[in-house]
């Protein structure tokens, strides 16, 4: 059993929480992390309210444990954000300046409230706008990346900075990666990329076997998916980038989120998920330096064990040796 500052806050077993990822996340990926003991997350880009509550109790319906939606902040709905608050145990938000009306809406409605930062400025903002925990995100990390540093030295930073827990995030994919972010000090750790992988993810099937061919090295960190968001770093694969500037048309495919089609246009945002169709390949496929741990297609709660029990058994191993 984990004792940590985030499983203590949170009412985890394991100091883990799962990346909400826009598309890419379903109730069954939410509620299996949930049920391994980490913090499942539910994302709200393109989720209608009343869509949003529906799979909000489909997830309480799943899991007894502890799970939380995600906000990006350039695409916050008000309506949603109550609804969020109110049957969540933790709202997060990302991608904007911390702020303390929002905290304090998620706390009147008694969830926690957290802010993903980039920098240790915004770590102090958001301590100081009332959040309960900061995940501090490095530029190793797939998907949107906040800030300028790698995960190590903004850890560090943050840990200096803040007295609220600390969820270290970007990079983390393996059972060492984890030990590591947690011997270093981090409350827990934030994975998303290997959960992209996951059995209960909406992934693409071409997305996740573009995951297990891939190394770190083949990510790169650029504005190239900027069609819905203009100008905002993402860290996705760069065969992906590749395949977008070899198209000739406009349009990379189309899907379909919450029973509404919608066209994605060439350098959109939306990652190519199982109700997409078209250029797949030339699509936002996310991934974050911690690829090259993606060797297979996983159950979510085997990941979590994976990660927990290997990092559990390292961190112990060190433990034993410093007192040699």
């Amino acid at each position: 059993m984990w004792d940590t500052r985030f499983t203590r806050l949170v009412g985890c077993s394991v100091p883990l929480q799962q990346a909400g990822m826009g598309g890419v996340t379903t109730v069954e990926l939410a509620a299996a992390v949930s049920n391994a003991g980490g913090l499942g997350m539910i994302a709200t880009v393109r989720v209608p309210p009343a869509f949003l509550a529906s799979m909000l109790d489909d997830v309480g319906s799943r899991t007894r444990g502890p799970f939380g939606v995600n906000f990006l902040m350039p695409f916050l709905n008000r309506d949603s954000l109550d609804i969020a608050a109110s049957k969540a145990r933790v709202v997060e938000f990302f991608y904007g300046d911390p702020d303390a009306k929002l905290v304090q809406i998620v706390h009147q409605a008694g969830a926690l409230a957290c802010w993903q930062v980039g920098s240790v400025t915004e770590a102090r903002q958001a301590v100081d706008a009332g959040c309960d925990f900061v995940i501090a995100q490095g530029t190793e990390a797939g998907g949107h990346v906040r800030g300028r540093i790698g995960l190590l030295a903004l850890l560090d930073q943050v840990l200096d900075a803040v007295k609220v827990p600390v969820v270290a995030a970007g990079g983390i994919g393996s059972a060492r990666a984890m030990a590591a972010a947690l011997a270093a000090g981090a409350d827990g750790v934030r994975i998303g990329t290997r959960f992209v992988a996951s059995a209960e993810s909406a992934a693409h099937a071409m997305y996740k076997q573009a995951l297990i061919g891939a190394e770190a090295a083949d990510t790169v960190l650029t504005k190239a998916y900027s069609v819905f968001w203009p100008h905002a770093p993402h860290r996705v694969l760069r065969s992906c980038v590749q395949e977008a500037e070899a198209l000739t048309g406009e349009e990379a495919g189309e899907s379909v989120l919450a029973g509404v089609a919608w066209k994605i246009p060439r350098f959109a945002t939306p990652a190519p998920t199982t109700a997409a169709t078209g250029k797949i390949e030339a699509m936002a496929m996310y991934a974050g330096e911690s690829v090259s741990q993606v060797r297979c297609v996983q159950p979510a709660a085997e990941i979590v064990r994976e990660l927990a029990d290997g990092a559990a058994q390292l961190l112990q191993q060190g433990a034993m040796r410093s007192r040699v």
